[in-house]
């Protein structure tokens, strides 16, 4: 369990693993904090180090309760990110524990809740685009996004429901350990002696795609990608996914 309330130092705590990793399959279940929520950031990704970093973000934005939960994922390469996509979840992801995980290839990025698919992240470097290649840690933490999570920062935190609690269980790593500072390994993390980085995970099978096509239309209520008013020229990525 993780927790904060409004006397906690810089209003947040959270976990780590120790190793970093250069591919892999991460999954971690959760159960978010309930009561009034708003303002307050539930938060379980993989980060590299350093002002160029890469990021692969599960972010769960509060709300007032009984107002829904906002899942935002995002994608960081060298150092650039802003590649939202966020959804509003087929279930109250406050009343139970749910799995939320990630695939990590050199081909693909998938987001999966509960083992279905609700992002792809393709790798189209070729085309222009920027993909994770650095060793990530896994993190989770609970935070204060009072400025931005909610409604755009308008809905304040209700500190009156403190300490906030986010429940954490079934921490899984499947993954290639790769340092830091050690870029020799990279090549390693590639190998298909890793089962994620067969060619069965180099893109979803048919069910998978019919999953994910549903979520897009039914849950999905940002995408980056077509937000004009951002990018009027689309970002690379856009338009080869």
């Amino acid at each position: 369990m993780v927790g904060y309330s409004s006397s906690a130092i810089a209003r947040g705590s959270g976990f780590r693993s120790k190793l970093g990793y250069g591919t892999g399959f991460f999954s971690l279940r959760i159960k978010l904090p309930d009561k009034d929520s708003a303002g307050v950031v539930t938060a379980y990704y993989l980060t590299s180090e350093g002002n160029k970093h890469d990021e692969l973000d599960f972010e769960f934005l509060g709300n007032k309760q009984g107002k829904p939960i906002t899942l935002q994922t995002n994608v960081f390469a060298a150092g650039v990110g802003n590649r939202e996509q966020r959804f509003l979840l087929w279930f109250d992801p406050t009343a139970d524990f749910h799995n939320y995980q990630l695939l990590w290839n050199q081909h693909q990025i998938v987001f999966y809740v509960d083992d279905i698919p609700i992002r792809v992240f393709k790798n189209n470097k070729d085309s222009g685009a920027g993909y994770p290649s650095q060793a990530m840690k896994i993190e989770a933490s609970l935070w204060d996004g009072d400025s931005w999570a909610t409604d755009g920062g308008r809905t304040k935190t209700n500190w009156t429901s403190a300490p906030f609690k986010a429940h954490f269980q079934g921490f899984d790593i499947s993954g290639c350990p790769k340092s830091d500072h050690d870029s020799n390994t990279n090549r390693e993390c590639f190998s298909p002696k890793y089962w994620w980085n067969s060619e069965k995970y180099w893109t979803l099978d048919s069910k998978q795609k019919g999953q994910l096509e549903n979520v897009r239309n039914k849950y999905m209520n940002y995408d980056y990608c077509s937000d004009r008013h951002r990018y009027p020229v689309p970002p690379p990525e856009c338009l080869h996914q």
